[in-house]
This record gives structure tokens, C-alpha cells and sequence, in this order.
């Protein structure tokens, strides 16, 4: 096993964590990745993890020449480059816009939930801002039924970069807001992931249970 030349900046609950580790899995770069792990909030920053990295966002990948890259859609892409596979961010036009906005759309679920996160476990429930919560879980509804009628035979088609971003979506949503029940509106989506969820990448990255 080679020695680590790379750091990745790390939290087992974190779902921009998640994709980038998958990829890890799916590509055979585990070995040259070690990880720190780092816990965060919006109150609670990292001295760590801000060196190099201002905005103090996780993940954060550290290179072999000591610089840093962070937002987990940057770290995808260079990884997609580190590996002599078949690129899971696909590099010709228009397969690669496509899989980048379906996986964008992916983001924006997490974008969303991450914010009902931090509003209902940060904030006192008398403070809860309930029509800003609401519009939160509709954007999570909208796109949830986009991918439903318009992104299923596409996601089923390939376990890429766009497919890598909405499982691991999904699966934060179990974790954060399990009462959620979007598999009942969304029944060709919870099939699909029902299916992808059990590919070694994602049973070795799913979060943490406590």
C-alpha cells in the first residue's frame, strides 16, 4: 500500500464528504487519500481546516505540494482526473452539462437540507423561522419530483458523478430528516436507490447511526 500524498479534510456526517469518498471507492484512490477529521458548524470553526481554506468549508483537500482545494464539486473533478478509469464526470459535451446539472440538482437538495438542519438543531424552536423552513423543504420537494419524472432513466443508465450526488442526497435525507417520506411520491427514484445504495461505495460511507 502506498503511502498517502493527499489529505482530505473530513466528517462522517457530511454529505459533500460523502460524494468525494465514494468517488474514493469507485476509482481506487482510497490509498492515496488519508483523512482528518475535523467537526464544524456555522458557530464552531476549525482553525485547521480555515488555513488555506477561508471559507472554512468541508471537504477541504490538501495536495501533495501543500495546496488546497475545497468545494466537493472542485475535489470531484480533479480526483475524476487522478484515475486511469473511465471518468465519472464525463469530458464530452453535451453528456457532461447534463451530469453536472443533475448532480448540481443534487446539491441544491443538500444545500436545502443542511439549512433545515442548522435551523431546527442550532436555533431555539422559539426562534424557528417557519415560512423560510418551509420554503427550504419545498425546494427538496420540487427537485425530488424533477428527478422523479425527468432524471430516472438517466440516473439508472450510469453510477457516475450524477448518480454518486443523488444518492448520497438521499441518503442524508434518511439521516437528517427521515420523516420525510419522499419514497411514497418518488417510487421509481426509491427503487433506483434502493438498488445503488447497496454498491460497496455507499455501504462503506454511510453516516454515522449516533
Amino acid at each position: 500500500m502506498s503511502t498517502p500524498s493527499m489529505t482530505l479534510f473530513h466528517s462522517p456526517s457530511s454529505p459533500f464528504v460523502r460524494k468525494v469518498m465514494v468517488l474514493l471507492h469507485e476509482t481506487g484512490q482510497l490509498d492515496r487519500v488519508a483523512t482528518n477529521t475535523v467537526t464544524v458548524s456555522p458557530v464552531s470553526p476549525d482553525s485547521g481546516l480555515n488555513q488555506d481554506n477561508p471559507a472554512g468549508k468541508l471537504p477541504a483537500l490538501r495536495l501533495a505540494d501543500g495546496s488546497v482545494l475545497h468545494d466537493s464539486r472542485v475535489i470531484l473533478d480533479y480526483l475524476d482526473h487522478q484515475h486511469t478509469g473511465t471518468p465519472l464526470i464525463p469530458r464530452e459535451v453535451p453528456a457532461r452539462w447534463r451530469r453536472l446539472t443533475l448532480a448540481s440538482l443534487a446539491d441544491a437538495i443538500l444545500d436545502a437540507a443542511v439549512l433545515i438542519r442548522y435551523e431546527t438543531f442550532l436555533r431555539p424552536a422559539e426562534k424557528h423561522w417557519d415560512l423560510w423552513l418551509e420554503n427550504q423543504q419545498e425546494k427538496i420537494e420540487r427537485t425530488l419530483a424533477y428527478l422523479e419524472r425527468d432524471g430516472i432513466k438517466e440516473l439508472s443508465s450510469s453510477f457516475d458523478i450524477a448518480a454518486i450526488s443523488v444518492a448520497c442526497a438521499l441518503g442524508y435525507l434518511d439521516f437528517r430528516m427521515p420523516t420525510l417520506g419522499w419514497r411514497a411520491r418518488q417510487p421509481q427514484l426509491a427503487q433506483w436507490y434502493a438498488e445503488v445504495s447497496q454498491r460497496p461505495s455507499l455501504k462503506a460511507t454511510e453516516p454515522p447511526t449516533a
